[in-house]
This record gives structure tokens, sequence and C-alpha cells, in this order.
């Protein structure tokens, strides 16, 4: 097949890794006249944009996009430390972190695998292929709803909310998506504000109120900023966890060596993960705005102009990765962007690992023919920034 026709329409493409190849070997970062943005490639590119204090996660012009102001869509986006810059980042980012590094690792694979048996015997009368895509997209929802104390007869709704929030975020989608995504933030902001006017005195607290504790503990005490960085917690997990899953059964569904070797111990399912996170990511790509004009590795770039980091590109850089087209679980250290760099590091890889491992263990114990799965025909979902591979699921509709 023929090239993606964009770096963005890479994301979806069957193989997009050569065509990524070509872009660090010949052009590590260049302006691509049809986007109008900058692209960057190559593991030094996206190092020092990812570095840069200039480079922000947002329009200097636009903090919170104009189709979602006034709205509460809005109002959970202003707040999110994700997409915020200088002050209001570097003070609340920390809260974040620290809240998400205090979750026991025990507690996170316990509501894991509950929720992991519990979504599988959903699907098992129907057959596994048909409901994998489910599958992936529901399990982290379920876990982090769970884990912030949403009950237990309300998480299938907030599964509902949150796909409708995220779709809201997506500027190509129609009016009425993004208007259903309004509703369903509102919807969100309310249980969760509901929520937290609760008592958390019975037992360890849950993660809403670990994080209202840490806001109070750092003078950070904006009700309004925790609960939609709570909200933030969901929307994050929705794809880049969902793509990890699917991403890694990929590799298991094709690399019989790999299959082979996880099926004989289930303890090797972290080493693979950690390399579909270099080799395979569920996030290719994001972007960064500069604030002032600069000079970003001998290129003139012009304050409000748009760079696009192929993180994806990057991961397989042989510069920072010796034989990057190999996928070697024991590769020693290994280098990714996946996760981000600097200031903006997603400080929720340790939760999407185990809830990525736990899921996937639970398929093979329940008994996923995984050579089979590797026969399906595969789509992507539309994105134009992650990559998760689709098995035949309605999930979309």
């Amino acid at each position: 097949m023929n090239d993606p026709l964009t770096p963005i329409h890479a994301a979806t493409h069957h193989d997009p890794y050569p065509y990524y190849a070509g872009l660090v070997a010949d052009k590590p970062i260049y302006y691509d006249q049809e986007m109008k943005m900058w692209v960057a490639s190559s593991a030094e590119a996206v190092s020092d944009v990812l570095r840069s204090d200039y480079c922000f996660v947002r329009p200097v012009a636009e903090p919170v996009p104009t189709r979602l102001i006034g709205s509460p869509a809005g109002q959970v986006f202003c707040h999110l430390v994700r997409m915020n810059d200088g002050t209001a980042h570097s003070q609340f980012k920390p809260v974040v972190a620290t809240a998400l590094e205090w979750l026991n690792p025990i507690r996170i694979a316990d509501q894991s695998n509950r929720w992991a048996s519990f979504l599988i015997s959903q699907i098992q009368p129907f057959g596994f292929l048909s409901g994998i895509s489910d599958f992936a997209f529901q399990l982290p929802l379920y876990v982090v709803a769970s884990l912030l104390g949403v009950p237990t007869d309300m998480l299938s709704q907030t599964n509902l909310w949150v796909k409708d929030f995220v779709r809201s975020l997506i500027p190509t989608n129609n009016a009425q998506q993004i208007e259903q995504g309004k509703i369903s933030a509102g919807h969100l902001l309310g249980m969760l504000r509901s929520l937290l006017s609760t008592s958390d005195e019975d037992g360890a607290p849950d993660l809403l109120h670990l994080l209202s504790h840490m806001a109070k503990g750092a003078r950070q005490d904006d009700e309004n900023r925790v609960i939609a960085n709570a909200i933030g917690f969901l929307s994050q997990a929705y794809e880049a966890t969902a793509g990890l899953i699917s991403n890694t059964l990929v590799v298991l569904a094709k690399d019989h060596h790999i299959q082979k070797l996880v099926m004989s111990d289930l303890g090797l399912l972290t080493r693979v993960i950690d390399e579909v996170i270099r080799y395979d990511p569920p996030i290719q790509n994001t972007r960064r705005f500069l604030g002032h004009d600069r000079v970003i590795l001998g290129k003139s770039m012009k304050q409000g102009d748009i760079i696009l980091l192929i993180l994806a590109a990057a991961n397989r850089d042989p510069l920072i990765n010796s034989n990057s087209t190999e996928f070697d679980i024991y590769r020693q250290q290994r280098a990714s962007f996946t996760f981000g760099l600097g200031t903006h590091t997603c400080p929720g890889q340790k939760l999407a690992i185990i809830i990525a491992r736990t899921g996937i263990e639970q398929l093979i114990k329940s008994g996923i023919d995984l050579k089979q799965l590797g026969t399906l025909p595969r789509t992507f979902f539309p994105s134009a920034n992650a990559r998760i591979h689709m098995f035949g699921s309605n999930y979309l509709t």
C-alpha cells in the first residue's frame, strides 16, 4: 500500500513505520505546507520541543477550544493539568502526580481483575473475538471510575458519558456529537461533585478524595479543579489504555514466538507491554504551540506556529534505540516518548500498564484464541493521534 497521505493519517495507516523511518532519516523537522504546521519526528527534534519552555500544549490565544466555551465541557477543559501551561500547570501537576503515585498497585490490580472478569462474562456468550474492542475501551473506564469511588450501578452510564465527552474534544466531529459531549460533561461534573461531598472516613480514601486531600495539602483547594482532573483521569484512560490493550493483543496474535513465551509465563506480559509502548504506541503524535519566536534545531519558527510531534517515529529513532525495528522484550535502556517528556510527562503510566496487563492476562486465562485473533481483519479507531486496533466491534455506534 501507499504511504500515509500526511503524518496525521499515519496514526491509522496499516503500517506507518517505514514512512516514519523516512521522516526521521530525511526530514527530522520540517514545515508541511499542506498541513500548515511543523513536523518533528527524530528523537532529537521531539525531545527539544517537549523540553522547551516556549512550546505550549494550547495556543496562547485559545486556551479553551472556542466550541466548548461556556459549556460544562469547557469548564472541565480549562482546569485540566494536561491542557494548561504556566502557573496553573506547575501548581496542580504535582498534586495529580502524587495522587496517582499514592495509589496502591495491589488495589489497582484488584479492581482490574474484578472488572476484567465481569466484562469478559458479558462478552463470552457472544464469542470473545466480537467483543474484544468493547472490552479494551470499557475496562480502563470501569477500573478508573471504581478507583474514583463511582458506585457500581453508575459505571455503565459513566462509561457512556466519558465516551461522549471525549468525542466533544475532537474538532472534526459533528455538531450533534459536540453538543452531546457538553451535556455528558455536565453529568460527570454533577456526579463527581456529589461524590466529593460525601465522607470518605470509612477505610482508605478513594482516588477522588485522595486528590482532594492532596490539593488541600498543597494549598490548591479548588473543588472545580479537583473534579475536572478526576474527569481527566477517565478521559485520558479512554483511548490510551484501550490502545495499549489492543495493540498488545495484536503483537501476541501475530508474533508466535512472543505468544509462546507469554503463554508459558504470564509474568512476561509486563515486558511485552513495555515494548509495545515503544514499538506500536497507542498515542502516535501530539501537538505543541509556539508561544514566542524561536529557533529550534536551526529552524526559525514564529509565535503561534504549530508543531506536530511524531512520538511513534521518535521511539524508533535508531540513535536512541538500537535495532529499533525489532520487537525485543529484553531490550536494555529502552527509550520512549509515548508518555511524554519534560513538564507534561503523563503520570498515569503505571496505572495504564497495570490495567492493560491484568486485562490481557484475564483474557488469556479465559481462553481467548490468540491464533484466531491474528487471522481477523482489523480496522482502526478513527483518530488523528491514537492508534487503536479494532476487532470488528460495534463500540463506535
